[in-house]
């Protein structure tokens, strides 16, 4: 039996640590006065892309070292079982649409449509409350980036509202 170096498990591990180096990269790119709490829009996404890069090479040496994923194992999931090819593809409409129309609606109109739609097509059975917990999220996520962070984000409509 021949042994190969290369296996999903190790690809997944070197996406995670490129995406991890991409995402510290970016972020040096970013330019903005630190906010009231002393905490700047590239925190954040330095500490994401940090975690991943660490996360990432830790997974590559793993791998490398013989390392390898279980098999999923869950009373509730069921490894064998088609893929649910309707929710895959609802789920990456609804981000695709957002990207699209996020300028043009601004965030607080985009995230709660975001919201709304990804509880909806995820099976929410309460659609009213989905709604209503979809604006409180876009509202509450506007302010904190906007007024907590200092980060700009589009207004939309709602420029003089928010």
């Amino acid at each position: 039996m021949i042994r190969t170096w290369w296996r999903p498990e190790l690809g997944l591990a070197v996406v995670v640590l490129v995406l991890g180096v991409l995402v510290v990269v970016g972020t040096l790119d970013v330019s903005a006065a630190a906010s009231q709490l002393g905490i700047g829009p590239r925190f954040f996404p330095s500490l994401v892309g940090g975690a991943m890069v660490l996360i990432g090479l830790l997974y590559v040496i793993d791998v490398l070292r013989g390392g390898h994923g279980d098999p999923e194992e869950s009373e509730d999931v069921d490894a064998g079982a088609p893929t649910d090819w309707r929710s895959l593809l609802l789920v990456s409409g609804i981000f695709l649409a957002f990207a699209a129309l996020l300028n043009v609606l601004g965030w607080v109109i985009g995230s709660s449509l975001l919201f709304f739609g990804l509880s909806v097509a995820l099976g929410a059975e309460h659609k009213l409350r989905a709604a209503g917990i979809a604006v409180v999220l876009g509202v509450a996520t506007y302010l904190l980036f906007v007024e907590g962070l200092g980060v700009t984000l589009p207004a939309g409509p709602l420029g003089g509202v928010v």
